[in-house]
């Protein structure tokens, strides 16, 4: 094999064993995130527990609640929207129970929609904790005098509220609510990206092995013209 077609060949292989390797490196990240996925889901969908009394963010993160008390009449907006329905609201209240006065995302209405007053009496709520990280670079601040929220800051809001900053997303209420459609915690929000990532590295690789190949093939036809 000619000197002149064997740099690039070398470069090629490389090129192509490390990009091949990228993407299997990929692949391992798809299975390891599928688990911790398939792990967080079945957290979520666990038997519910009482409210505990002294809580982790990190570790009851998703923790199943069964939670029973009054819901506030104070609701705040927090800007949201979804697929097929288009922009609106969810509703964030108080809830008082067992001398304790915890957040609740009580769930989404849409814009044009009037939030309805909660249910009266005491209410048991399905749902899971949960401290969510909404808030982007490009997330404006939210109008707390006009109750415009852009991200579920629970700190700020467990302020206006004078609640714990303790989240409870309901997933059922024993008394559902007329026009609140309730957005429980899933996975859905947990990027999952190592597929698309494995794709974009395995197509490299294929790219960088043609271009090897017809760089290769052009320095040989330039040779031949030269004998």
């Amino acid at each position: 094999m000619r000197k002149s077609v064997l740099i690039p060949l070398i470069f090629g292989i490389a090129g192509v064993a490390v990009l091949l390797g990228l993407g299997k490196w990929q692949v391992e990240r798809l299975a390891w995130k599928e688990g911790v996925l398939a792990d967080i889901a079945a957290h979520i969908s666990a038997p519910p527990v009482q409210l505990p009394g002294e809580m982790d963010r990190h570790a009851d993160r998703y923790l199943p609640v069964e939670v029973t008390g009054r819901i506030g009449d104070a609701a705040l907006r927090v800007l949201v929207s979804q697929k097929q329905v288009g922009p609106g609201y969810r509703v964030i209240s108080a809830l008082d129970t067992d001398g304790r006065r915890v957040l609740l995302d009580r769930g989404f209405v849409k814009v044009s929609a009037t939030i309805p007053a909660p249910p009266e009496g005491m209410v048991t709520v399905l749902g899971n904790l949960h401290w969510p990280d909404d808030r982007l670079s490009s997330t404006p601040e939210n109008d707390v005098a006009g109750n415009m929220w852009f991200a579920r800051d629970i700190a700020q809001m467990a302020e206006v509220l004078g609640t714990e900053p303790v989240l409870v997303v309901a997933r059922t209420l024993s008394v559902p609510e007329a026009g609140v459609s309730p957005l429980p915690v899933d996975t859905s929000g947990i990027p999952n990206d190592h597929l698309s990532y494995a794709i974009t590295w395995f197509s490299l690789a294929a790219i960088w092995a043609a271009m090897t190949g017809v760089f290769i093939w052009r320095m040989r036809q330039t040779e031949k013209g030269k004998t």
